[in-house]
């Protein structure tokens, strides 16, 4: 008995050929699109008022919590770090004043630190 056996390695050489092209279409998609979620920013609704040259009120009025220790602040261009080195939290409804120490305060940005996606940015007109 004589087996024809000359179409095997054509199939699993196709089959190989699919499967390695999956698999590498996989990995670079791995990394076009990344890994896992990214971080995104608290998404708040924010207004500044009594504007001086000693500082600012920030208040929030509406949105996601921010944690005054995972926000940056800058204000014209220098940084002033988070709000008053504290550890608490900023809510719906609460105002905090934020004082600084910069002489010109036209634009204010508040950055979150772990995604260094914007929160907000503020231009000043006095």
């Amino acid at each position: 008995m004589n087996r024809n056996e000359d179409a095997v390695s054509p199939v699993i050489g196709v089959i190989l050929m699919v499967a390695i092209t999956v698999i590498l279409a996989a990995v670079i998609a791995a990394f076009v699109f990344g890994m896992g979620p990214s971080e995104m920013a608290p998404q708040s609704s924010l207004r500044m008022s009594n504007v001086s040259t000693s500082g600012f009120s920030l208040e929030h009025q509406g949105g996601d919590i921010i944690k005054y220790d995972g926000i940056n602040i800058t204000v014209d261009g220098s940084d002033i770090g988070a709000i008053n080195g504290s550890t608490g939290t900023l809510s719906a409804g609460e105002t905090i004043y934020i004082s600084t120490t910069v002489a010109n305060l036209d634009a204010v940005k508040i950055v979150d630190i772990n995604s260094q996606q914007l929160i907000s940015d503020f231009t000043v007109n006095i």
